[in-house]
């Protein structure tokens, strides 16, 4: 009996180890998503503070319906200091906002692992957030026919999670648009397709430097719809050709299939005079 007792008292104490281990992980996990977040809200919150802002050779408040105006597009104000951003991390190149969503992040780009940011957070923590990224097949400076930008689905509806807003009818019916904030430059983009795809890598499976590829690539878009992947919304009226760039919005889908990716599509507008 006392054997039995010894190997039961054994057991219990090892069963308490694995509880308390395993909370202090969670506890951990919880922390450092809390304090990733935070960090996010604090740095957008800077962002978007455009009154009394003192300008500096560093920072930039980019607004006004120029050179946007004949679209009718007023371009969301920004104060981007970026050498602030840079120094929450130097990987910051870019800020993103779309409309009808609660996306509202800097970009980020390692320089030589293109997986990092897929599980690491602005600060270089592990996990959850994340950050929205992309990866180096990409340029900078969004002079590639396709750029693809990431950004996990969460349940706390961060990141790219409000992507899915474009899976109702009366929020991507209407002219929705992805704002691209960079030092030198804004970029706008009017949204033509949201749909989901399969999960294959888009710039490592086609050469969108081939303009026939990249053409076909286009019309498959349009045609998406027939090919049974699921949600798919798509605005034929708006043309897009080989001569234009586009941007995906990368993210998972509402049911997190492994196979499938959950893509937002836009169309690079031509500024006035140019």
């Amino acid at each position: 009996m006392k054997k039995k007792s010894i190997i039961y008292l054994i057991g219990f104490v090892f069963f308490l180890v694995v509880i308390t281990v395993s909370a202090a992980f969670m506890t951990r996990d919880t922390i450092v998503k809390g304090n990733a977040a935070e960090t996010l809200d604090d740095i957008a919150k800077e962002v978007n503070d455009v009154d009394d802002v003192e300008m500096t050779e560093s920072n930039s408040i980019t607004t006004s319906t120029a050179p946007y105006g004949s679209f009718g597009i007023t371009v969301p104000e920004k104060n981007l200091d970026w050498n602030e951003l840079h120094k929450e991390n130097e990987d910051i190149y870019a800020w993103i906002t779309v409309t009808d969503t609660t996306i509202d992040y800097p970009v980020l780009q390692h320089p030589m692992d293109n997986a990092y940011y897929l599980n690491h957070n602005l600060d270089g923590s592990k996990g959850f957030p994340g950050v929205i990224y992309t990866e180096n097949y990409n340029s900078k400076d969004f002079s590639d026919p396709h750029t693809v930008v990431y950004g996990h689905n969460l349940k706390a509806k961060t990141m790219f999670s409000s992507l899915h807003n474009y899976e109702k009818d009366s929020v991507f019916n209407k002219d929705q648009y992805i704002y691209i904030y960079t030092e030198d430059n804004v970029l706008v983009y009017k949204i033509f397709a949201a749909y989901e795809f399969n999960a294959n890598h888009l710039l490592l499976n086609y050469d969108f430097t081939n303009e026939y590829v990249y053409e076909q690539y286009i019309k498959d878009i349009y045609n998406v719809a027939s090919k049974g992947y699921g949600v798919a919304k798509i605005k034929p009226d708006i043309e897009v050709t080989k001569e234009d760039k586009i941007i995906t919005l990368s993210t998972c889908t509402s049911d997190h299939d492994d196979n499938q990716r959950y893509l937002v599509v836009g169309v690079l507008m031509e500024p006035e005079g140019e």
